[in-house]
């Protein structure tokens, strides 16, 4: 359903499993990034009253998922730590040329966006079947459908506001970047790393 060419090695969740506090770090980290995105996605295109009006849900989304994150590590007796550079988005940054027309700049931001929902999906999927704290499980389950349909509606605006053709050229070759990508992590405890 998702379309990701590599999928994540089953052992990353070993990793996970060993550092549950700097996960859990991490992963807060990236739902406030995704609430940034959603409300710079606002501020960016507000031409588009139907994204900016999906934009405004999922920000509240996002933040709410942030406060779930932080509600588990303040149970877990610790402080949420320091934000870090998500290495996975930083290169995956580097595919799209900078520049071209609003239309496309969209489309571009429109399609990461989708791709990082995406493999959010999946990592959420390996965890919540494969986690051995089976509260964490079942919180990271919640998190996959919720992080799936994230994935679809990028996608669904992107073909919406691009040439469909295009656009499902840009993804499919993003769709193999990524992959390239994600043969060098998984090795740390982040959530896209």
């Amino acid at each position: 359903m998702l379309g990701l060419k590599l999928p994540t090695d089953p052992r990353w969740v070993n990793i996970v499993e060993k550092n549950i506090d700097e996960i859990l770090t991490d992963h807060a980290y990236c739902e406030q990034k995704a609430a940034s995105t959603a409300i710079s996605l606002v501020v960016s295109f507000p031409e588009y009253p139907e994204l900016v009006q999906e934009m405004i849900a999922l920000a509240r989304e996002e933040m709410g998922h942030f406060k779930m994150v932080h509600d588990r590590i303040i149970a877990r007796n610790q402080i949420l730590g320091r934000d870090r550079k998500d290495r996975y988005v930083v290169e995956l940054l580097k595919f799209f040329p900078k520049g071209g027309s609003r239309a496309t700049q969209l489309v571009h931001r429109l399609l990461y966006a989708a791709l990082i929902e995406a493999r959010s999906c999946e990592r959420f999927r390996l965890l919540s079947e494969t986690l051995q704290d089976k509260e964490l499980a079942d919180f990271y389950h919640k998190l996959m459908v919720s992080e799936a349909g994230h994935y679809t509606m990028f996608l669904q605006f992107a073909r919406r506001y691009g040439d469909r053709q295009e656009v499902d050229r840009k993804w499919e070759a993003l769709l193999d970047y990524e992959a390239s990508i994600m043969k060098h992590l998984g090795t740390k405890e982040t959530i896209h790393g």
